[in-house]
């Protein structure tokens, strides 16, 4: 009883320093007829006996392997009639339902069995699923992150806690192992059931197990106990720094429109380490899949975002992700780049607006007299352009950009490229297709809306009538 006491004692230790249960919980716990899980369930029995009242629900899943699985499954049930607790059993043919899965023998097995777990603890209103990770699990798991050369957050392990599908699955015995609990059910009597797939080196975990951390333990004879140090050290500090992150993405980025963008000066102010958070949370709130992200292509974003030059760039990460730098502005988007949307309107004398739906926006147009323009033209911003209304040719025509415009811009001798005066300007390539060209009806370019207006139909001292033309955004002016 002594090893009984000294487990309970620990896994209450590890429960209240992570909060894997409080009084009057109910918890499933996932029993499958091993060792390990069956201290697990005798550990939680004792202590809903005799130190905190829970309720305990005994689930096992026949997952339909081995010839053997029908006499484990009843093992399990005969343990929870002893104890006078609920069971729950599943059963799978796994092997059959492997083809249509497409995740293999044991992602499918894993799969299902989560599946179950969580579907008991919905039904029976539980807080959580206990399952009986232990220890070397755990240094096993940090050498198999290890090889596949994960950050931090891969070395922290296997978490004591996890919320899925708002159900907890908690790892009370990470802290204990495999001997401990091997000799508690055989110091204690307690029956369990041994997997002889258990022996397998083609499982890669099997053979880290029975060859990597044996071989490991002739240089470090304390090596597991050395990676589950690791694993709580780089828990806690994966922890501190994903606040971090968090904390930088709430000052740095600008979220709107399924796009997230950041300042390229204030994201080089931070420390690479939080640069590359930065990025991997970005990332994170679009969906994207993480695994599929590995370290070359977070530093491609990071280091294309520090470089001077080039100042614009687009780098497909995959999944339907894009990173694009407009010169200062880095934007992170889950959308294919926009195609630029092709249009043409005639504007006439005397209409008063013309709808751009392509764009979201509106023209407007209104005539003022000579001494009504001087006294209100000052209020007009750079989305309102003025001409001699008697010098401009008509029809006008509003229409999409088009390769090879170029306008006559005031104070410069003969004509510019439409797009040079964008790339000049530092107008981001994204937001190119959403300014509208208005051209006379000669075909001269004679406004850029925001950017430049050109030489024709200049307003001066012999004009006696001022065309005001205006763009505003539809949505604002609609509800006006």
């Amino acid at each position: 009883m002594e090893q009984m006491n000294g487990l309970v004692e620990s896994v209450l230790e590890s429960a209240a320093e992570h909060e894997l249960w409080a009084p009057h919980d109910t918890i499933v716990v996932a029993v499958s007829g091993g060792p390990d899980s069956v201290a697990l369930l005798h550990v939680l029995h004792e202590i809903s006996l005799n130190v905190m009242p829970l309720t305990l629900i005994c689930a096992h899943v026949n997952h339909g392997f081995r010839p053997e699985s029908k006499e484990e499954a009843e093992l399990v049930r005969g343990m929870a009639e002893q104890m006078g607790l609920p069971f729950e059993l599943a059963e799978f043919d796994i092997p059959s339902l492997v083809k249509a899965s497409g995740l293999g023998p044991e992602g499918t097995a894993r799969e299902k069995r989560y599946e179950f777990l969580i579907d008991t603890a919905h039904r029976y209103g539980a807080r959580s699923v206990a399952l009986a990770h232990h220890a070397d699990d755990q240094a096993e798991t940090v050498i198999m992150r290890l090889l596949r050369g994960s950050g931090l957050a891969g070395l922290s392990g296997i978490k004591w806690k996890r919320t899925e599908k708002k159900v907890e699955l908690i790892r009370p015995f990470l802290r204990i192992n495999k001997t401990a609990l091997l000799g508690l059910c055989q110091n204690e009597g307690f029956t369990y059931a041994e997997d002889a797939t258990n022996l397998l080196t083609k499982y890669k975990r099997n053979a880290i197990r029975l060859e990597v951390l044996p071989f490991l333990e002739r240089y470090n004879g304390k090596v597991r106990q050395s990676l589950v140090q690791l694993a709580e050290i780089a828990g806690a500090e994966d922890e501190y720094m994903e606040a971090s992150a968090v904390k930088c993405f709430e000052e740095l980025v600008s979220e709107g429109e399924g796009k997230y963008t950041f300042n390229r000066a204030s994201f080089a102010a931070i420390p690479s380490a939080l640069q590359r958070r930065l990025i991997k949370l970005i990332l994170n709130y679009l969906s994207a899949d993480l695994s599929a992200l590995d370290f070359s292509k977070i530093e491609s974003v990071r280091r294309g975002t520090l470089q001077s030059y080039p100042t614009t760039w687009s780098l497909d990460l995959g999944g339907g992700l894009t990173c694009v730098r407009q010169y200062d502005i880095i934007l992170f988007s889950s959308k294919p780049a926009q195609q630029q949307a092709s249009y043409t309107y005639r504007l006439f004398l005397p209409d008063s607006e013309l709808k751009l739906e392509e764009i979201g926006k509106v023209m407007l147009m209104a005539v003022l007299e000579r001494e009504n323009f001087f006294v209100q033209g000052e209020d007009y911003g750079k989305m309102s352009a003025w001409f001699d209304r008697d010098e401009l040719v008509f029809p006008l025509t509003i229409r999409s950009r088009l390769p090879g415009d170029t306008i006559r811009v005031m104070g410069l001798n003969g004509s510019k490229k439409v797009k040079d005066i964008y790339i000049d300007d530092k107008i981001p390539a994204a937001e190119r297709s959403m300014i509208p060209l208005v051209c006379d009806g000669l075909g001269n370019i004679v406004w850029i809306p925001g950017v430049r207006r050109s030489m024709h139909a200049a307003v001066g001292r012999h004009t006696t009538s001022v065309l005001l033309l205006s763009l505003a955004e539809l949505d604002d002016h609609e509800e006006t």
